[in-house]
């Protein structure tokens, strides 16, 4: 069973940047609050940001609507790494994946991306 989580945006505020850029922006301590993974001005609209050391990915297809996904190849297990032109890439072998759905856009992995849960309040994005 493929479970798909989307969740659009609560607030208006704080849309974001629009570059496609992957580097996440490391908020201050006073920023985000405990067990918040970012902001939402942190994951750029039509791209998204990953978060390696928690190894999920969060996209923002069009704006005000986020997803997650693993960030672990379905192909060799590597973290993918970066986000760009509505693709999330695995450096290890070329494989990409759509920042829709999980996809697979680009083999060698044949298996998409799984979801994740995420929980959007405002400007916070929480895993689960």
């Amino acid at each position: 069973m493929n479970t798909r989580h989307v969740y659009k945006r609560q607030s208006s505020s704080g849309d974001g940047d629009s570059d496609g850029s992957t580097t996440p922006k490391t908020p201050k301590p006073s920023e985000t609050s405990a067990g918040e993974l970012t902001r939402t001005s942190g994951v750029p609209a039509g791209g998204g940001t990953v978060f390696k050391d928690r190894k999920v990915v969060v996209t923002q297809p069009t704006a005000g609507e986020f997803k997650a996904f693993s960030a672990v190849c379905t192909h060799a297990g590597c973290i993918v790494a970066a986000v760009t032109d509505g693709t999330i890439d695995c450096a290890c072998h070329g494989s990409r994946f759509s920042i829709e759905d999980g996809a697979v856009e680009n083999g060698p992995a044949t298996r998409p991306l799984p979801a994740e849960r995420i929980t959007v309040e405002g400007d916070s994005i929480r895993l689960g």
